[in-house]
């Protein structure tokens, strides 16, 4: 039987999608493609596969953003990506540690759509 392997891809409608896409590209370093978007590949230091989970429509974890997606970015070192991203000016919006799961971090991009980072916990 068929069966689905994983996210393909997260899709975002934006009031300016070519400024959106400079954001991600300028202040988060998401390396950018021609076509507006990125393509984001397993690594060896980040061989992680996504999850899809979905919240109750009053459910506090998307606050302070109003937006009905958030979207959740692995990184391999969450202190090192917040130190380079507040250097460009982004603001963070909170931290937390979870010996289970990791590490997260959260900011809210220009459109408010809430962006979580994530470094798993070892083991």
């Amino acid at each position: 039987m068929a069966q689905i392997t994983g996210i393909g891809g997260v899709f975002i409608k934006s009031r300016d999608p070519k400024a959106l896409s400079a954001w991600y590209r300028d202040k988060l370093g998401l390396a950018v493609e021609d076509w507006g978007g990125a393509l984001l590949r397993r690594t060896a230091q980040s061989p992680h596969t996504a999850t899809w989970t979905p919240f109750a429509n009053d459910a506090e974890h998307f606050a302070p953003s109003t937006r009905e997606v958030m979207i959740n970015f692995a990184v391999d070192d969450l202190d090192e990506f917040v130190k380079q991203i507040e250097a460009r000016g982004v603001k963070i919006e909170g931290r937390m540690a979870d010996e289970a799961y990791g590490e997260f971090a959260w900011v809210i991009d220009p459109d408010g759509t809430k962006l979580e980072f994530w470094q798993p916990a070892k083991g």
